[in-house]
This record gives C-alpha cells, structure tokens and sequence, in this order.
C-alpha cells in the first residue's frame, strides 16, 4: 500500500492512514488494483493506525474513524468476493527494556486498534512487519479476546536469519507459533525473496501451522531522489513458487510489490498448486475401479527395449541430454546423438519443454534420432500440456511408432517460461500418469476399456536428493514406485552426499537410479545453477572453485573436471548416469563419460 501510495505522487512525511479519510477515492483504487491480479486477500490500509503512531500526526483522535474508514474501503473494493485482512504494525516506539512504552501500554494500544478492525468487519487480523518478539506476543494476546477472527503474526527478519535483536527467526517464529490465537505465522519485510528463502527454511522446521511469507520487491535502491525495489515480476513469481514448494500458503510481498508483481506471482503459485493437487488421482483410479478391468502379465523389462536389458541385467546405463531445436530442423540433433552413438551412449535423454519452453514436439524429435543416428531414445513426458486424453494417446502413438523409454515428469508452470499466458493443464501428476502408463504396458486404458495389444514402455520417473522439501519428495518417489516406475532420473547432482543419504533414506523403494550430472562451463553457468534452477543446491566450494577459472576454455575443463571427479565418487550406487550437453555441446557430455579427450572439446 505505502509503495503504490508513493507512487501516486504521496510524500513520504504524509500520514498514509489518514488518507482512508481524505483520499478514499485513491486508497479504493490501490485496493482495486491489487483484486484485478487475482488475490484471494488484501490488506487495509491501517498498518500505522495506532494511537501511539497517529500521535505523530495529531491524529489520535481519529484513530476508531481511520480503521473503521479503512475496512470499509477495502471491503467495497473487494465486494464479499476477497477476503479483507486488518493491518496492524508495531507501535514505532520500543518497549520498557528497550524504551519508554510499558507492556501495559502497548497492550492497550494494540486492544484499541484491533478492536476497531474487527468491529468493522474483518475477515482476520495480519500482525506484521514486528522486530520484537515481545512485542508481537504482547500484541497477539491483545487481539485474542476480541472475537472469533484468525489472527496471521509475522515477523520481520534480516539476511542473517535474525531479528534485529539478534534473535534467531525459528526461535522467535516457534514462540509465536505456540499462542492459542494464531492461525498462522510468517515472514514479511526487511529482505527480498532470495533472503527470505533461506529463513522460511528455518521457519518450516520448527512449525506446523500454516506459513505465511511477503518479502520485499529486493532491497530498495535511491535513485534520483526516490526509494526503487529492483525485483522484476517474472524474479518474484520464480521464489514465489519456491515459497509454496518449501511449504507456505500465504504468499504475497511487501514493500515494493505492485499489482504486476502479484499477478505473475498469482500466475505461478497456482500453476504448481494445480500440479501439486493430484486432483485427477481419484477420478482415474474411480473409473478404473468401476471398469473392474482384467489386467495382464507385464512383458519382462528386457523385451522392451535394449535400454530396459541393460537394466534388467544391473549394467550401467549412459545416457546424453539433446534438448529439441526450436524450429522444425533437426539435422542438427541427429548428428550429435550419432556422435553419442559412436561413443558408446546408450541413449539420448529428450526434455519436453524444459523450463516451459516451446521446441519441436519431443516425440517427433526421438523418433528422428532413433531412425538417424541408431540410438535409443528416453522420451520425457510433461503432465502440464494435455489432458489426461491427449496424453493416453500420445503415450500409445509412442509405443506404436517405437519410442519404448518413457521419464513422466509433471512440469514446471507455463509462467516460469517464455509463454507466461499459457495455461497448465495438470490433470495429472507424474504418479497418477505412472499408473496410467503401467496399465497401459498390462493392456487396460484410462476409461477401463481393454487394448491390444498392450504397450511396451520402459517407465522412468525423477527424482531429486536435495528437495527443499525432502519428506515430501521421498514420500512422492515411494508413491511413484509403488505406482509403477521402473528407474529414475535425479536433478543434477553436485553434492555427492546428499545424493548417498537420499539412497539411504529410499533403500526400500530402490528401483535403478541413474543420476543427473550437469557439467558447468564458467562460473556465470555455475551461479546460474545455484540460484537460478529450482530444485538444484550447489555446493559453495563448487561454486569457489569455478571462480578461478581464468579464461572460457579452463571454465569449461574445469567444469568437466569437477563433473568427472562426482561420477567416479558416486558410481559405484547408481546405475549410471545422464549427462547434459550445456548450450549442446555434447562433446562436454562425452568427455565428462570419458568417451572423448578434454582436449578436443
């Protein structure tokens, strides 16, 4: 609010809570603004209205009028279809042990203006922006006897995972969390979403009430005389989904944030929310109880494909990743899976759509390299861009012109590529789509109804050893395995342990895992990795070691140096590996398997 308020020409001295007196019109407007990018709530406009910061102004006799002035614009803006939080921040002044305000005081203060909010109608109350974890808990038992209303208390914290009283944020955040009144708790304010990544982790650990998160559009910068937060939309909706993958369920921003930022945040939340849903999980496994279909005997795994006798026999499996050409020229692609095949490769990974990009179709590019250059292919499959129709027959028009290798993934949401209006799909999930496969490879489709003859597809899922949420991606491969997988493909891998104690942790679900080795080419790629690429943790020694790389060509052996050092630590627990060809330099694929010398790369 205070950002939009500024840029509507407000100065900073004025008194942005009296503004729901004198400038309704503007306040409505901003609150509009915010419902148009398709928010579930907005906040009122009363964050500083208490009577202790009203004072300031002269206006602590207005404080009662100036909340209730403050709901009810935002109520008329949101019109019964949006649910309206009352702000309230901290006093702006320190309490006794700090400063002058006794707790008794304060606990009046915060009384008076969270009794106005909730006697004009809020939905639930947002204590936020609060330093002091005194504070805030004086402030949430003020608010608790005033009515049914939920109360969401955050607190604001530093790029060190603490308050500015030097107090860590899981500590502060699990005192809060324990008070009966609060519904939720959170992060907002002081740092931009990078920083609050790292301390939502903390938070995540030491709660199991519903989180809220709003950082700021990055750290604010002066120019030309005005306050500017440099964060793009499209930057904020990226962590935004990262927020809600980690675990939160309040998701917004704070200083800075504008309506453009919210609605690219809207797109990409309910994107992955969509995907996380597993809503068409019931309605499949509905039809299929009611077809009460009769199920075939499997084919055995070495029938299907060379690459699945490869597995079946326990030999390791090497495997390149071609992404498709943009246009509809695959010479190109052809020519380096022969260069893989000559090598010895035994088969070429094919992304579909990665990062929700837009390339040639997937399986037209598999089909290509398996008739020109003799290798087999391992066709990626992406829930986020058909219905649950279109995939079955997609899937069959695989197994009948002979692409047999399948990796089900659901897909990154359209937002995080380069058609951001696009919608995701997501009738499925990738262990819903599993299941699906594996019927279909015993001879019974989606609706019950029998084929024949069944498909013959060797079925591969991902996996990911360093998770932010790391329960839940193991609970998922479980599930994933239990649906039907057969091996599994894991997010590039560079930290060597980690992928060892995923293994541990999934020893009594082990299918194949074939691991996912990304070998970087200059330092810019490997800070690209590291903060760029969900699901992707690089280790800061990497990260160290890659900054000495002095010219382009000793970044790029350098790269392959640390890619090679990993296989030969981790080769002996997995069943081999699949190397990405950076910018399509399979010649770096190759070399990093040992199939080239470094030197002709």
């Amino acid at each position: 609010m205070g950002t939009m308020l500024y840029q509507h020409g407000v100065f900073l001295n004025r008194c942005f809570d009296e503004l729901n007196l004198t400038d309704p019109g503007l306040v409505k407007k901003i609150h509009a603004s915010y419902i148009e990018a398709g928010v579930d709530l907005i906040e009122t406009n009363t964050f500083g209205a208490n009577r202790l910061k009203l004072s300031k102004s002269g206006l602590a006799g207005d404080m009662a009028q100036i909340n209730r002035a403050g709901v009810r614009l935002a109520r008329e803006a949101a019109k019964d279809s949006i649910l309206v939080a009352g702000s309230m921040g901290p006093l702006g002044g320190d309490l006794v042990g700090h400063g002058p305000i006794t707790s008794h005081e304060a606990q009046q203060v915060f009384e008076e203006q969270g009794g106005a909010l909730v006697e004009a109608g809020v939905d639930l109350l947002i204590l936020e922006t609060f330093s002091n974890t005194e504070e805030l808990l004086i402030a949430i038992r003020a608010v608790a006897g005033l009515g049914d209303v939920p109360v969401v208390a955050q607190m604001t914290v530093g790029e060190n995972q603490e308050t500015i009283y030097g107090e860590r944020i899981d500590h502060a955040i699990s005192r809060i969390a324990q008070e009966p009144a609060v519904a939720a708790v959170g992060l907002n304010c002081s740092v931009g979403p990078s920083g609050m990544l790292s301390s939502l982790e903390l938070v995540c650990r030491v709660t199991d009430k519903p989180i809220s998160v709003q950082p700021n559009a990055g750290m604010p910068r002066r120019v030309e005389g005005r306050q500017l937060y440099m964060c793009t939309p499209e930057y904020m909706a990226e962590y935004a989904k990262r927020f809600f993958e980690m675990g939160a369920r309040i998701i917004g921003g704070c200083c800075g944030t504008t309506p453009e930022h919210i609605k690219e945040i809207v797109r990409a939340v309910r994107s992955v929310s969509k995907a996380m849903a597993q809503s068409a999980v019931p309605a499949v496994a509905e039809v299929q109880r009611a077809a009460k279909p009769v199920l075939r005997d499997l084919q055995p795994l070495e029938a299907r494909s060379r690459f699945g006798a490869k597995l079946a026999a326990g030999e390791s499996v090497t495997m390149v990743e071609i992404t498709p050409p943009r246009g509809v020229d695959v010479t190109g692609v052809v020519e380096k899976a022969r260069q893989c095949a000559a090598a010895g490769v035994d088969a070429i990974n094919i992304p579909d759509g990665p990062r929700a990009s837009s390339r040639l179709s997937p399986l037209v590019t598999a089909v290509r390299i398996q008739e020109g250059a003799g290798i087999e292919a391992i066709l990626h499959f992406c829930c986020r861009d058909r219905n649950l129709i279109g995939m079955q027959s997609d899937i069959l028009g695989a197994s009948a012109i002979g692409v047999r290798n399948l990796l089900i993934i659901t897909g990154a949401p359209p937002k995080l590529g380069e058609y951001p209006s696009a919608t995701g799909v997501f009738d499925m999930d990738s262990i819903t789509l599993t299941t699906v496969v594996r019927n279909l490879n015993r001879g019974v489709d989606i609706g019950g109804n029998t084929i024949e003859p069944s498909t013959s597809l060797v079925v591969g899922v991902g996996a990911n050893p360093v998770a932010a949420d790391l329960e839940r991606e193991i609970d998922r491969f479980r599930q994933k395995v239990l649906a039907g997988a057969e091996f599994a493909i894991t997010q590039p891998v560079f930290d060597a342990d980690c992928l060892f104690r995923f293994l541990e942790t999934i020893e009594g679900s082990r299918i194949p895992i074939i691991a996912g080795i990304w070998p970087f080419t200059s330092f810019k790629n490997a800070e690209f990795m590291a903060n760029e690429v969900p699901g992707v943790v690089v280790p800061k020694v990497l990260l160290d070691r890659m900054s000495k790389a002095t010219t382009k060509e000793h970044g790029r052996a350098l790269g392959i140096e640390i890619a090679q050092e990993l296989v030969a630590k981790i080769k002996d627990a997995v069943a081999g590996f699949a190397v990405s060809a950076p910018f399509g330099n399979v010649g770096i694929a190759l070399a990093v398997l040992g199939k080239v010398d470094v030197g002709v790369v």
